[in-house]
């Protein structure tokens, strides 16, 4: 997970909800946060790892999320977004909203927030 780029929490917790704002491809480097290499496929499967380790910081996982919202500079990514998706999700099929945007912070091609259910898990 990367440093926030704006004024915002990466995850609030509400009762029983996690609620993980949008996360872009980047990664931390020596400099800050930077976009991933490797295009859109590499700034989609970071952005995935990032919403992964707001998850695994609080004790959840894939399996807990119940909403994502997919962020796209373009719909033509479309395809490959769902083969990096299922691949890092695996059979679990949370609900999901793809949307088209002129553009996102830092440029990056992808953005991906989620929200998971914690139940009795305890997250916080």
């Amino acid at each position: 997970m990367s440093t926030p780029v704006g004024p915002y929490s990466p995850a609030v917790r509400a009762g029983q909800w996690l609620v993980c704002s949008g996360q872009l491809g980047l990664e931390e480097g020596a400099e800050g946060p930077a976009l991933a290499a490797g295009g859109f496929e590499g700034q989609a499967r970071q952005a995935l790892a990032n919403v992964a380790s707001l998850l695994w910081g609080r004790q959840l996982g894939w399996g807990h999320v119940v909403k994502t919202t997919v962020f796209l500079t373009d719909m033509a990514n479309y395809a490959a977004f769902n083969l990096v998706y299922m691949e890092v999700l695996g059979q679990h099929r949370p609900a999901r909203s793809v949307v088209a945007v002129q553009g996102l912070p830092m440029g990056a091609l992808v953005e991906v927030e989620a929200w998971a259910y914690g139940g009795d898990s305890g997250i916080g």
